[in-house]
Parts: C-alpha cells; sequence; structure tokens
C-alpha cells in the first residue's frame, strides 16, 4: 500500500483500534513468522519496506552475513489485529532484495505460482485443516493433554474431553471468528489432547497467510490458558498425527465459477471435472517431490504409516493414488464433489513452498492433459506390497530422505523454487536427516544396551 492517502487511512484506523505497535511479518523455511515490531507513528515507513532483515540470521534463508540486507514489503489486505493482544496488529510480507522481489522469499515463490494461475485464467482457491495438539507441562519435564479425563483409547469426537479444554478453543473459536474466518465446526480429534478446527475457504495467498498466523495465535491463546500448542506432526507413537489437508480448486478468474465442478466431464462419477483430474494427475506426477515440502521433518514420516493408531487406522496416506471419499488416497475427493483433498500435507508444512507445488505441479497436469488413471474406492491398506506394486501404485517417501532425494531429483522442485531456495532447502533437510540419523535415541539404548 504504497498511496500515501491509503496508509494515513489504515494507520488512523488501526490507532483508533487500540493497536500501538505494528509487526512487519515474513517467515523462514519453517513457515514460522518472523518480524519487527514498528510503533504505529512509522507506519508510513513500515509499509514501504524500511524494516530489513539480515538473511543469514534465519533458518534456510540462502543469505551469506555478507549480503544485503533484506527488507519486509508487508500487505495490507492481510493485516489482523491480533486477538489475543489488540495493541500489536500483524502485517504478511514478501522479501524483497535490492528493490526486487527476492527469489527465495517463500510468500513469493507461492505468488509466482499464483501469477502463473492466473495467466492461465484461473483463481487458487484452498482451504487447509488446522489439526494440533494441546498439551501442558508436567513437573518431570514432560508433557501431557489439559485435560486429565482425555485418555480414551479412542477419544475421537469426546465431547468430556472437549469440554475440560473449552475455555482454550472458544476463545481461539471466538479470535478466528473476529479476523472473518467463519469457523464452522471444531472438534476433538483422534489423538489424546488433539483438536481440530474448519473454517471457510479462500484464495491460496488469503489461507497460506491466515494457517501462518493460526499456529502463533493458538499458542499464545493456549499459554494465556496455561498450556501451549503443538503443531509437532506426531507426538504419541500409538496415537494418530495431526495433518492439514489441503482442499483445492480452480475457479474461473472472470467469473468464479468452480471449474472443478463436474459439467457432463466427470469420467469416473467422482463428482469432479476433467479438468480437476488433469490437476490429480500432475500432483501424482511430482507426489515424491511434493511430499519433502508438505511433510517437511523427520516426524512427519511417522504419521505417513498403516499402522500406529490404537483406534485402529492411521488415517493418512500412504501410496500415491486418489480415490472418491476414501481416507486411504493421497487425494481424496470429498463426497459434496467441487474439490479435492491432500492428505498427505501435516500441520509442521510451510503453507506457501507446500502451496506453491501443489499447484505448479497440477498446473501442468492441466497443460499437459495428464491422465489420473483410475480412482480407487477400496480401502488402500489392506494391499499386501506385492499387490499395490501390481497395481502399479508408487509409496510415499518412507522417510525424509527418501523424500529429500525425490525433490532433488524432480526438475519441478527447482523450477518452482528458484537456485538459491532450492539448494537451501534441500541442504537444510539433508542435514536434518543426517542430524537425526546419527543421533542415539532412547530407544537404542533400551534395546541394545545390554542385550549382548
Amino acid at each position: 500500500m504504497s498511496d500515501a492517502i491509503d496508509t494515513q487511512t489504515l494507520k488512523r484506523k488501526l490507532a483508533d483500534a487500540g493497536v500501538k505497535y505494528a509487526i512487519a511479518s515474513y517467515v523462514d523455511i519453517h513457515g514460522i513468522s518472523k518480524g519487527k515490531f514498528v510503533p504505529i507513528a512509522h507506519l508510513g515507513q513500515m509499509m514501504e519496506g524500511s524494516e530489513l532483515y539480515t538473511g543469514a540470521a534465519l533458518d534456510g534463508v540462502p543469505q551469506d552475513i555478507s549480503d544485503d540486507e533484506v527488507a519486509a514489503m508487508p500487505d495490507a489486505d492481510g493485516v489482523a489485529i491480533c486477538p489475543w493482544n489488540r495493541q500489536l496488529a500483524w502485517f504478511p510480507g514478501n522479501l524483497y532484495l535490492n528493490g526486487e522481489p527476492f527469489e527465495a522469499c517463500s510468500r513469493n515463490i507461492f505468488r509466482r505460482q499464483l501469477q502463473m494461475a492466473a495467466e492461465m485464467g484461473y483463481r487458487f482457491n484452498l482451504g487447509i485443516e488446522t489439526e494440533f495438539f494441546l498439551f501442558r507441562d508436567t513437573g518431570d519435564g514432560g508433557f501431557a493433554p489439559v485435560s486429565d479425563r482425555d485418555t480414551a483409547g479412542k477419544p475421537c469426537y469426546d465431547p468430556r474431553a472437549m469440554m475440560d479444554n473449552l475455555a482454550i478453543m472458544d476463545e481461539l473459536v471466538e479470535a478466528m471468528n473476529e479476523l472473518g474466518w467463519d469457523v464452522y465446526s471444531f472438534d476433538h480429534e483422534d489423538a489424546n489432547g488433539q483438536f481440530e478446527t474448519d473454517f471457510r475457504y479462500a484464495d491460496g495467498l488469503t489461507m497460506a497467510d491466515r494457517f501462518v498466523f493460526f499456529r502463533m495465535m493458538a499458542n499464545e491463546i493456549a499459554r494465556k490458558h496455561g498450556a501451549f500448542a503443538s503443531f509437532m506432526p506426531k507426538p504419541f507413537a500409538d496415537r494418530t498425527g495431526s495433518g492439514a489437508h489441503y482442499n483445492m480448486s480452480l475457479a474461473d478468474r472472470s467469473t468464479g465459477e468452480n471449474l472443478f465442478e463436474p459439467r457432463g466431464d466427470d469420467a469416473h462419477a467422482c463428482g469432479i471435472s476433467r479438468l480437476a483430474y488433469h490437476f490429480i494427475a500432475g500432483v501424482l506426477k511430482h507426489a515424491g517431490a511434493i511430499s519433502a515440502v508438505i511433510a517437511p521433518t523427520v516426524n512427519s514420516y511417522k504419521r505417513l504409516v498403516r499402522q500406529g493408531s490404537m483406534s485402529g487406522s492411521t488415517w493418512a496416506p500412504v501410496f500415491q493414488c486418489f480415490g472418491s471419499n476414501n481416507r486411504t488416497n493421497m487425494i481424496r475427493i470429498p463426497g459434496v464433489g467441487g474439490r479435492i483433498e491432500c492428505r498427505a500435507a501435516d500441520i509442521a508444512c510451510n503453507p506457501y513452498l507446500g502451496s506453491a507445488m501443489m499447484l505448479a505441479a497440477g498446473l501442468e497436469g492441466i497443460r499437459e492433459q495428464l491422465d489420473a488413471g483410475a480412482p480407487h474406492h477400496e480401502n488402500m491398506y489392506n494391499y499386501s506390497d506385492a499387490e499395490i506394486a501390481g497395481l502399479g501404485i508408487d509409496y510415499l517417501p518412507r522417510n525424509l530422505g527418501e523424500a529429500v532425494e525425490a525433490f532433488e531429483a524432480d526438475p519441478l522442485s527447482r523450477a518452482v523454487f528458484g537456485d538459491a531456495m532450492f539448494d537451501s532447502f534441500v541442504a537444510y533437510k539433508r542435514g536434518e536427516w543426517e542430524s537425526y540419523q546419527n543421533h542415539v535415541s532412547t530407544w537404542e539404548v533400551e534395546r541394545y544396551l545390554k542385550m549382548f
């Protein structure tokens, strides 16, 4: 917002609302919000990029300490007055370097793909389901669910555990609705201490901004109640993990019409259009590389397994396939149709990078008219490895090391990320995997220390 009058109007509006400080934010490689606090009197300078940052001080921002600083250019359209502290206003932003968009900025990477979609006549609509845990610290240095009643073997949809956490959840939902997100349901999920909020979809950039803000907001609100929010994908080995399912569709830029709605072109009777099947085919073609970005941690791949939950299912995909209202596929087509859902994404992802990879792959599928193959309506967990191979279906990467290898080998990754961010991501994630491999765990000590 470079127009001085508009900036002055915004400053006056924020000041009238009691805002004292604005946060010029952007994200690191993890999608974690970073930024400086600026007194509201200096909002005009902030909106023009006055706040400079040393990229080398952050994880995965590809700069040397000798490089020029990057500037945060706030996006006024995404401003949010922080509901837990209304003296603060948060602005998502794009990084610039020497007056030009910084190629390795996560938000800029996503914006480049959104522009490609726009040039093809599309608007990318996105809804992300936010699953997370609410825990309290315990005296022994560990953690536990907030409620001492939250111990059921199958706690999904448990109203008692929800009521014990309602003070936190109510404040969180009220905050989301104050921001205009339109929460339409929330529930206790399948693991002890695990919750989900579902709110209305938006254009892709708005949803990614909201996802980043949500993680910060949930933690700040939980802390007010003596708890903390965890976005670790799978904190318990015998419980389900936290996904961040991407619900996607393309709309006509001119009319807003949902182009994933079938109009006599639903070849597989799944409730989507031919365009949507091509989009799916592109995502499946690049599923391995995409996995490294939407399931970005060592812990992510302990969620993407067939077994590992006392409820009888992990509810997470293992295979590179799609189907109708079937939660064992990577890509699910919900019963209401008109959209597709990627279930491999988890709550630790950087939403800008994950969405950029997903959108780029889908657009390639459309441009090249790729064939997604036949849908799978059956429980894919029931197939043996040999049967899966016979069906010609590939597994998703089984650990972060495999995922990074797939990401590095796929030309789409460098095309989407650009050289600097591609190299930085591969180096960072390979280092993370090697560090994990070299770590001696408690499991190993207990099993082997006195075994022989």
